[in-house]
């Protein structure tokens, strides 16, 4: 049935804000910012929006008032990770079921301003299984398996942090924008060993904002759409994980969510301009380059050699600076990157002839988009 909604929904308008810390500014502020970006990138009057999804957002009914939206559609997010495909998702369902014609899906995060730890003492029954205490442990945990298992070294690790910083300092609304290299990641201080400071994603303040509706409305829109042409999905919980550590390294979930959105989008591995892609933590893309079959399993330490997910190598991965570089915003800025090198904003971190990104976030409930240019 998922087929049935390929290129029927479009993205016609991405927004942001800054990132960084604003202790003087709260969720609604920042997300009323961002749609006021994305509404005016989409051309669309604000009383077009009748459909509001709010992520990391306290209250969906106060969000509505801030930005002045009586919705016929709304839905509120759980504020972890990963819901950003999740999300996307059910805003093509919503609008396909004639429930709403255009939805504004808002996520906001304050979470450098108030100092909030993701584990530790503030939530540590999630990761008990273990005697971790924060998912970093957990992930650390995963790729020294994989070193095991594979003979994955630290050095080709540091090839995917070294890409990505390199594609922030191309981006001049990035965080970190220092050029690093593999030296300076194996020198760097250990967090969880194996993994060391320059595996771990940044905490950000900040909102993202997309607005997606159908594909015949999207042509009035002030710029090219850019399509949903795939999805897929499939959650882990059972029996090889226990919370966020997955002795298969969410191989069989990347697997079928991969499959799922390419043969819905009708395009292969060589169709693919661009991999934008979920990295809280520097292993967790090298997961997903092998659940998604751009080599074997085992082998992506070998894949990401030589600059491989640079611009230029052979799959440029987060354009953006993803995660790990330009700001955390769990997922959502990744597709926002994704809309935008599909249409050639992205100056001199642009994709040359850019057709075709996937999205991809290889987490307990793993989700992969294909996006196309319209």
């Amino acid at each position: 049935m998922s087929r049935e909604l390929k290129d029927k929904v479009a993205v016609v308008g991405v927004g942001n804000t800054r990132y960084g810390n604003f202790p003087d500014r709260d969720e609604y502020g920042l997300a009323a910012e961002a749609f006021r970006n994305a509404l005016e990138d989409s051309g669309l009057r604000k009383d077009q929006v009748d459909g509001l999804l709010v992520c990391r957002i306290p209250y969906y009914a106060r969000m509505g008032e801030v930005l002045g939206l009586n919705p016929r559609w709304t839905l509120t997010m759980p504020p972890h990770g990963r819901m950003s495909a999740m999300g996307i998702i059910e805003a093509v369902a919503a609008i396909e079921a004639g429930l709403c014609t255009t939805v504004a899906l808002l996520y906001a995060n304050i979470g450098r301003s108030r100092r909030v730890n993701y584990g530790g003492d503030e939530n540590p029954s999630t990761w008990d299984p273990f005697g971790f205490t924060s998912p970093g442990a957990a992930h650390a945990m995963m790729f020294r398996r994989h070193m095991e298992l594979y003979g994955t070294t630290t050095r080709q690790l540091a090839e995917v942090s070294v890409s990505i910083r390199y594609h922030a300092c191309l981006n001049p609304d990035a965080v970190m924008r220092n050029p690093i290299t593999i030296e300076d990641h194996e020198s760097a201080r250990f967090i969880t060993a194996p993994l060391r400071l320059l595996d771990y994603c940044l905490i950000n303040d900040g909102a993202v904002c997309v607005i997606v509706t159908g594909r015949e409305r999207a042509k009035d829109c002030r710029k090219a759409p850019v399509l949903i042409s795939g999805f897929g999905a499939q959650e882990t919980y059972a029996p090889s994980s226990i919370s966020n550590f997955d002795m298969e390294f969410w191989y069989p979930a990347v697997k079928a969510a991969g499959e799922q959105a390419r043969g819905m989008a009708g395009v292969e591995h060589a169709d693919i301009d661009a991999l934008m892609c979920y990295d809280n933590f520097s292993p967790t893309v090298l997961f997903s380059l092998e659940g998604l079959g751009f080599c074997k399993q085992g082998e992506a330490g070998q894949f990401v050699e030589d600059g491989a997910l640079s611009l230029g190598g052979r799959l440029p991965v987060n354009t953006d600076g993803g995660h790990l570089s330009n700001s955390y915003m769990q997922g959502w800025a990744l597709n926002v990157e994704a809309v935008r090198q599909l249409r050639g904003e992205c100056g001199t971190r642009q994709v040359p002839e850019c057709e075709v990104v996937q999205y991809v976030q290889a987490t307990p409930c793993t989700r992969s988009i294909i996006y196309t240019r319209g």
